[in-house]
């Protein structure tokens, strides 16, 4: 039973081969090549044959002529069995001509026949041919003219006229195998077979070879989908040195790879950030919380590690909702969103929300804006919550008594916005990390007990949904961001920024 079970399944995977892209290709051109020759032959086949019968036909047409002209003599003057001379002449002319000629009567009687093995057989030919020679003035067939021979013959019939008054005294016709003729379409035939068999293992040769140049790469592509699918993201495709679709294909597939393997990357990393962010604060509110219970800590120091418990909450808090916020930016059609609005203005209102907590920090604003109103084009709500994350950012990290440093300005089509703080220089290699998720320099990590590391990658996807870019510098203690905004159009609709 596993032999016969074994035995089918080799079957069943041997019946699927065939129903493969590459069988199925070359199964295709091959019946398409196959399907053109057939039509062709039987054009061709068609076309040779009417053309070496209507070649025959012509040439025992003038022959016959000649014959049923000389014969008209003899039969309108009844001497045609008298005269061994005209018999002698037929013969000659059918030799000549390899074609055996019969002259009849007016009835379709047999008078005279060059064929040896009717001579002294009494005999008429059918009426058919006799009415269609008569009314019709020729007759070509092919048959055995009713029994007379034993192989098919083909014959030509035409009438004999009268020298005198021209009416019709009688009909020639002139008789030759048919197989002599279909010997010459035998032979076109022969050779049309053997340049179409040629044409076919050609056609089966290079087709074969086509459909593996073009079912190599899918196959490849589809061992290196699974191993994608097994979790394997740096598998990549050879492109074959092809630039065509194929070559496109293969381009396409490891673009996709690449990002397939980033976007893997930074799944991770993310995964990893959050773990780590969240790791901190539930192992302090875990542990405080236990030693409260089981009596640790003693009862007038709960009020101090309640509210460390309570200060982690919220900052688990904050973390959330960040997170919810990086989701719900990421999946934003910020192209559908943009309108005009003032950028100072913006800028402005940002500045007055933060005015609490500069002058906690006892800091001075100095702000380059101009006074008139300078349209950009973007979502106000979402660019406005950039301005606020940098200032928020340089406010936190600024020196106490030192200046925050503000400026809108023009630069071709776009405005630039920069905020910069003086505090702690920022290292060259840490600058490209700033803004990761849950990314915190070593020296902004005990300054910034409260943050998530969200805030700068927010600003970042913010500004990647607008096409926009942002830039960071930290020289000599003096950090700034710089980011881009597109200027709006004079003809673009204006919407003033509400008071909320």
């Amino acid at each position: 039973m596993k032999r016969n079970g074994t035995k089918k399944e080799s079957i069943k995977a041997f019946a699927r081969s065939f129903q493969s892209l590459y069988w199925r290709q070359l199964a295709l051109t091959i019946g398409m090549v196959l399907l053109t020759l057939i039509l062709l032959g039987t054009g061709f086949f068609t076309i040779s044959y009417n053309y070496i019968r209507n070649e025959t036909a012509a040439t025992m047409e003038e022959n016959l002529s000649l014959v049923a002209d000389i014969s008209a003599n003899y039969i309108e003057g009844e001497r045609l069995s008298l005269f061994e001379d005209f018999r002698q002449l037929a013969r000659i002319a059918a030799s000549a001509s390899d074609t055996d000629f019969l002259i009849c009567n007016a009835k379709g009687e047999a008078l005279l026949t060059t064929d040896t093995a009717l001579e002294g057989k009494s005999f008429s030919i059918s009426r058919e041919i006799r009415d269609a020679v008569l009314q019709e003035g020729s007759y070509k067939g092919v048959g055995d003219l009713n029994g007379l021979y034993e192989a098919r013959q083909f014959f030509v019939g035409l009438p004999i006229y009268s020298n005198f008054d021209g009416s019709i005294i009688g009909i020639a016709m002139a008789i030759t195998s048919a197989s002599g003729l279909m010997g010459l379409w035998r032979n076109a035939l022969e050779l049309f077979w053997m340049i179409g068999l040629t044409v076919l293992v050609i056609a089966f040769l290079a087709s074969s070879y086509t459909t593996m140049q073009q079912v190599q790469p899918i196959h490849a592509m589809v061992q290196a989908t699974r191993r994608f699918a097994g979790g394997n993201f740096e598998t990549r495709m050879y492109d074959y040195g092809r630039t065509d679709e194929i070559g496109e294909l293969v381009a396409s597939f490891n673009a996709m790879a690449d990002t397939l393997q980033q976007t893997e990357q930074q799944r991770r990393d993310f995964i990893a950030g959050i773990s780590h962010e969240l790791k901190t604060p539930m192992t302090t509110i875990a542990g405080y919380t236990d030693g409260i219970l089981d009596g640790t800590i003693p009862p007038e120091k709960q009020e101090h590690y309640l509210r460390i418990i309570s200060n982690e909450s919220q900052r688990l808090s904050r973390l959330v909702r960040r997170m919810l916020e990086v989701s719900r930016l990421q999946t934003l059609d910020i192209a559908r969103d943009k309108k005009k609005f003032d950028i100072c203005e913006s800028m402005r209102r940002c500045i007055i929300s933060m005015e609490h907590k500069i002058r906690l920090r006892e800091l001075e604003v100095e702000a380059e804006i101009p006074d008139e109103p300078l349209l950009v084009l973007g979502d106000t709500d979402l660019i406005t919550q950039v301005i606020y994350n940098l200032l928020e950012n340089a406010v936190k990290f600024a020196s106490p008594g030192s200046t925050l440093e503000l400026a809108i300005e023009e630069n071709n089509d776009k405005a630039l916005i920069s905020v910069a703080n003086m505090g702690e220089t920022i290292p060259a290699d840490e600058l490209p990390h700033l803004f990761e998720r849950f990314h915190k320099s070593d020296k902004s990590r005990s300054a910034d007990k409260d943050g998530v590391g969200l805030g700068l990658y927010v600003v970042k996807t913010i500004l990647e949904q607008h096409g926009e870019k942002i830039v960071v510098t930290s020289e000599e203690g003096l950090t700034t961001f710089t980011f881009t905004v597109q200027l709006a159009k004079k003809e673009e609709a204006y919407v003033p920024i509400r008071n909320n």
